[in-house]
């Protein structure tokens, strides 16, 4: 099993020599000599590589039991979907893959789904990455090539020609390149306060037409999606007036007594976890149900709750996620993770305040039952992209855009002189990706064929009938 060689994450030493970004520019540049660009290009599975539907079905291994047949569905109806479910998968195929030994705090499952809006505690709508729950120090190209992959197999989906997915990869590893480029002379703190408001004018890349009006359209659904219009989609008053979760398996199901205790009592320890005067504010709320509610592909089967609170009134609700945080899936492949990330619930809120440009203030974490959780809100003027709808330029600029988001993420924690200086001015580097990635989605399309075999012959169970929320 490869384990990734990285240079030390940076310790806190405040009273080191100070290097000019020019120099840590030079000294990316010169690892090239070592790892030359064009080393990204290959892609061959190793005569060893271990089953894919094998290593699902590990994967699987504590999940609850009566919802893998709905992960393995949702993995089965389309590549994309099994791509976004399997980060086990490519997490031990990129193990293999050529790195520079720079390292970052990194997203380590940064597929174009995993980009979206949502609103910061000023109640502004940003873009941004949204799912951390793989987040770990690694490899920044590891980051890079998963949102390559993902453009090229979501390509596939949306009908584009191996040229046009080559361009749009290339677009994707242009856009981070740019961002990084752009960064590496930034103060540090100036890196840190840089947000992407989608709707504002960018002067660095034009949108085409179909672009903004996606954006506008998605950026009206954020706002327009937060704890008062999910209230009536998925809880109903009773006759006393007080509002009950529906009960409607598998996506949404009421809990026993006894687990729906757990999950209140575990909110103490969430609390600690707080700021004091965020700890202040959530005294102001109750708990009045919670429920278990299915999320996304590569979750299901993860213990997810979710909590009704009420605050000042019975107009003023708050939902909390309660979302299960399992060992990353790069982890096998790295060093020792820090002593600091033993708990997998507060290595995901580390992740997610580290590489998000504004996070939720209530953010927290907390174990029940020997199980590591993270808490977040559940929606928060939330919105996805629907990539679906995207093609030609509004597919490259989507693809662009997720490229300069994840090199300013990367630069809050790595060194972006460095990476920068590797990446260069060129698209030798784009070019290699996009390369690599054509074959890593030709990869894709034959691993989700054989989970797709596997179901037809009755060795993997699965249940086609619910898509995803």
């Amino acid at each position: 099993m490869p384990v990734a060689k990285l240079d030390s994450f940076p310790t806190f030493d405040l009273s080191r020599k100070l290097v000019s970004w020019q120099v840590r520019r030079a000294e990316g540049k010169e690892l090239r000599s070592s790892v030359p660009r064009e080393s990204h290009a290959t892609w061959a599975p190793p005569k060893n590589r271990p089953d894919p539907v094998e290593t699902v079905n590990a994967n699987n291994q504590g999940r609850q039991k009566h919802l893998i047949p709905l992960r393995m569905g949702r993995m089965a109806s389309s590549p994309f979907a099994f791509l976004r479910g399997s980060a086990c998968v490519m997490a031990g195929d990129l193990s293999g893959t050529p790195i520079t030994g720079i390292p970052t705090l990194m997203d380590g499952d940064a597929h174009l789904n995993n980009f979206g809006m949502y609103g910061t505690p000023q109640r502004e709508v940003v873009f941004d990455l949204n799912d951390f729950d793989e987040a770990t120090v690694g490899p920044w190209e590891w980051d890079l090539k998963r949102l390559a992959a993902s453009v090229n197999v979501a390509g596939r989906q949306n009908g584009l020609t191996a040229r046009e997915r080559a361009a749009a990869v290339c677009r994707s590893i242009e856009g981070y390149r740019f961002n990084m480029n752009r960064l590496q002379s930034m103060g540090v703190l100036d890196i840190w306060y840089l947000h992407a408001y989608p709707g504002q004018n960018n002067p660095i890349v034009k949108a085409d037409a179909k672009s903004k009006a996606v954006i506008r359209k998605t950026l009206s659904k954020a706002l327009h999606t937060d704890n008062k219009t999910l209230l009536p989609k998925v809880a109903d008053q009773d006759k006393d007036g007080l509002w009950v979760f529906r009960d409607s398996p598998p996506i949404l199901t009421r809990l026993d007594k006894a687990t729906k205790k757990k999950v209140i009592d575990s909110l103490d320890a969430y609390s600690e976890t707080l700021s004091r005067e965020r700890r202040i504010m959530l005294a102001r709320y109750h708990v009045v149900d919670v429920a278990h509610r299915v999320v996304g592909v590569g979750s299901v089967g993860t213990r997810a709750y979710l909590v009704l609170l009420f605050g000042n009134g019975n107009d003023d609700p708050l939902f909390l996620q309660v979302k299960e945080a399992t060992t990353p899936a790069h982890a096998p492949y790295l060093p020792k993770l820090d002593k600091e990330f033993t708990h997998n619930g507060k290595r995901v809120i580390v992740g997610q305040r580290a590489l998000q440009a504004s996070s939720d203030p209530m953010l927290g974490y907390t174990t029940i039952d020997g199980r590591d959780f993270y808490v977040r809100q559940m929606k928060n003027l939330k919105a996805s992209i629907p990539i679906e709808w995207l093609t030609g330029p509004s597919f490259n600029f989507y693809a662009w855009a997720c490229g300069a988001i994840l090199a300013r993420a990367h630069a809050r924690t790595a060194d972006p002189a460095r990476i920068a200086g590797y990446c260069g001015n060129s698209s030798a580097l784009d070019k290699a990706i996009a390369t690599w990635a054509e074959s890593y989605g030709d990869q894709t399309e034959k691993d989700h064929a054989a989970l797709v075999d596997a179901i037809n012959r009755g060795t993997v169970i699965a249940d086609l009938s619910e898509g995803e929320e």
